[in-house]
C-alpha cells in the first residue's frame, strides 16, 4: 500500500490505518490526536498543492 501511495505523491505519514472498537473513545481521541499532528508537521503536500506562482 505504502508504494501506490507514494506513487500517487502522497507520503506515508499522512495516512493511518487503526482498529478502534466503539467503546474505545479514548484510544480514538489519542489516535486522531496524534495524526492530526504528525500530518500538520508535514505541512501542505507540495506533489498534490497547485502553485499559482
Amino acid at each position: 500500500m505504502g508504494n501506490l501511495l507514494e506513487h500517487m505523491g502522497i507520503e506515508r505519514d499522512r495516512v493511518h490505518f487503526s482498529w478502534i472498537s466503539s467503546a474505545e473513545a479514548t484510544k480514538f481521541v489519542d489516535v486522531v490526536t496524534e495524526v492530526s499532528k504528525t500530518v500538520r508537521a508535514l505541512g501542505p503536500n507540495k506533489k498534490l498543492v497547485k502553485d499559482y506562482n
